[in-house]
């Protein structure tokens, strides 16, 4: 497994791993909801985020985006969950970027739990607006 840039030719991959992981994670969202977020993934997001992705075998099968020091966005396809991809994503988010933070819906508890495991801790909480979930925003500091 290597973790390396988000190319184009990754993309089709990378929408693939979001949309598996943001289903099996995010029960609770409005289909609509996820299906604008599916178009604004390539429109809007990784255009404004420094992506990266990991590969096996040749093959994408997931992706941390950063904006600034913020996680904007991690998911891997659900088979590779458990392989310590996630961790080697956040590795390469926490050498690049140092100290973290990200917000997760506070019903995801697949993402909570394996940012716990990372050492984020909770520093607050809020609504997301656009679907009126509470969400936690979490930091992890560069030293630990």
């Amino acid at each position: 497994m290597i973790v390396r840039k988000f190319e184009s030719r990754d993309l089709e991959a990378v929408l693939s791993s979001w949309e598996q992981a943001a289903r099996l994670a995010h029960p609770f969202l409005a289909e609509e909801f996820l299906a604008q977020e599916r178009k604004n993934l390539p429109e809007l997001y990784l255009p404004n985020a420094e992506t990266w992705v990991a590969e096996i075998d040749g093959a994408a099968v997931g992706f941390v985006a950063l904006i600034g020091n913020e996680i904007g966005g991690l998911f891997l396809l659900p088979s590779h969950h458990g392989k310590g991809i996630g961790r080697a994503l956040v590795d390469k988010a926490r050498e690049v970027r140092g100290t973290l933070e990200v917000e997760v819906f506070s019903r995801n508890s697949i993402g909570r739990r394996f940012y716990a495991n990372c050492g984020f801790e909770e520093i607050g909480e809020s609504i997301h607006e656009p679907t009126r979930q509470k969400v936690l925003r979490l930091r992890c500091s560069a030293s630990d």
